[in-house]
C-alpha cells in the first residue's frame, strides 16, 4: 500500500476514534448525499484525497527518493439549532485529533491544517465545513 493511501486511512481511523468523547457518527471516504442522512448520522465526515505535488530529492533510476505534498479535504456536515457553534466545535475536534500525531502513524513527515472553509448558510438546518489538511511525506519511486 502506498504512503498516500496509508495517510488517508490514518485520517479516517483518527476521526473515527472516540478518544476525546466527541463522536463523528459517519466517517467515510465514499461520497454521500448529506440531505439523505438521518439526524443520528450527524456530524458526518467525508475524507478525500486532493491535490499533490511531487519532486525528486535524489537522482538515480528506479530508486529515486521523492518528496510529496498532498492535501486531504475533510468535508464535515453538522445539523444543529446553533450551526455556527456546531461547525466551530467540529473544526476544533478535527484539528485536535490530527495534531495528536502529525506523522499520521509514521507515514508522513508533517500534517498541517492549511485552510477552513464554511458554507454560506444556504444548506440550513445543516452546516458544512471543508478543512484542508496538508501532509508532507517521502517515498521511493517504483515501490509501493
Amino acid at each position: 500500500m502506498s504512503n498516500r493511501e496509508s495517510i488517508a486511512q490514518n485520517i479516517v481511523t483518527v476521526l473515527e476514534s472516540n478518544a476525546s468523547g466527541h463522536v463523528f457518527r459517519l466517517v467515510t471516504r465514499e461520497p454521500f448525499d448529506f440531505e439523505k442522512l438521518s439526524n443520528a448520522q450527524f456530524p458526518a465526515v467525508l475524507v478525500r484525497s486532493s491535490n499533490e505535488n511531487r519532486e525528486d530529492t535524489t537522482i538515480g533510476g528506479s530508486g529515486t527518493k521523492r518528496t510529496a505534498t498532498i492535501d486531504y479535504e475533510i468535508v464535515c456536515y453538522v445539523k444543529s439549532k446553533n450551526i455556527d457553534t456546531a461547525r466551530n466545535e467540529v473544526i476544533e475536534q478535527i484539528e485536535e485529533r490530527l495534531d495528536a500525531d502529525r506523522t499520521r502513524g509514521g507515514y508522513a513527515i508533517d500534517t498541517q491544517i492549511i485552510s477552513v472553509e464554511a458554507d454560506d448558510g444556504s444548506i440550513d438546518p445543516i452546516g458544512g465545513v471543508i478543512i484542508t489538511a496538508r501532509c508532507i511525506y517521502h517515498f521511493t519511486r517504483g515501490t509501493v
